[in-house]
């Protein structure tokens, strides 16, 4: 009987939500994990889950050095990263207009350019063993727009393009990617992940226009806290599904909701292409 070897996994963010249960899920069978965190209280306290194979090394995933450092001090460890969880993120509430360019920035320069420093410090090593799987956490709404989330949404679109490229780049070096796109879920998405623009209850007027789209999806949004239907225990166990298959997702979906979702806006994709199919294709230059 053939013995399955351990692994060894990087996860950003296992503080709590998605991060946590999958690091759970995770330690449980056997597999080591280097679980980022921001503070020596959450170090201690996700070390406590599996002193033999739980670490928590603290990260601010903006600081790229500290990014290197860290896919070093794992390497190092022995055995290699064989799987990277860009998990650390948070949610950006306010209307379009209603958001501030620094707060603009500051969502991109987590959700973005956080994980695409992790990938690039983690990419090395796999190249050299010509193995490894990046599985990214971006969101339904890295494929659906949503009235009060729209920067929040706006990285996480680009979360998914960055990673769709990178997945065709390394494919033939043995490296394996997958972006995990949840719908609600029992997270603390609604609570220390979520934060309201400082500038979206700054202008009365805007309040009052977009009240019927913005305000009412901001009151949804707080309506569904704690209610959501999607239970973080059984995601990270699809997760784990799709990072043991031999031929992996693209794009894993997670939840009814992020389902009916994303198939309706492919379905309305595709009916404006057949519309207008024919002035599409008469761009082209004449013979």
């Amino acid at each position: 009987m053939t013995t399955k070897k351990s692994r060894t996994w990087l996860i950003t963010g296992v503080s709590s939500g998605f991060g946590r249960a999958l690091a759970q899920a995770v330690l449980d069978r056997g597999d080591r994990v280097w679980g980022t965190v921001r503070s020596e209280g959450d170090a201690d306290a996700f070390r406590a889950l599996a002193p033999d194979l739980a670490r928590a090394p603290i990260l601010d995933v903006t600081d790229e050095a500290a990014a290197h450092r860290v896919a070093a001090a794992v390497e190092a460890d022995g055995g290699g990263i064989d799987i990277l969880v860009n998990n650390a993120g948070y949610g950006l509430v306010g209307g379009v207009e209603e958001t501030s360019l620094a707060d603009a920035r500051a969502q991109f320069e987590v959700n973005v350019f956080g994980a695409l420093a992790m990938m690039q410090a983690v990419l090395p090593y796999m190249r050299g063993r010509r193995a490894g799987h990046i599985v990214n956490l971006t969101s339904v709404s890295g494929l659906v727009g949503w009235p009060s989330l729209g920067l929040y949404s706006g990285s996480k679109f680009a979360l998914e393009g960055i990673t769709e490229t990178l997945a065709q780049e390394v494919a033939p070096l043995g490296i394996k990617v997958t972006m995990v796109e949840p719908g609600g879920f029992r997270t603390d998405f609604a609570g220390r992940s979520r934060k309201r623009s400082e500038a979206d209850t700054d202008r009365p007027d805007l309040a009052a226009d977009y009240d019927a789209t913005v305000g009412e999806c901001k009151r949804i949004l707080a309506s569904h806290a704690g209610h959501e239907r999607g239970d973080p225990a059984r995601a990270a166990l699809a997760i784990l599904k799709a990072v043991d298959a031999p031929n992996p997702p693209l794009r894993l979906l997670l939840g009814e909701d992020a389902v009916g979702y994303a198939t309706a806006k492919l379905t309305r994709q595709l009916a404006d292409i057949e519309a207008w199919r024919a002035v599409s294709v008469d761009t082209d230059f004449r013979a």
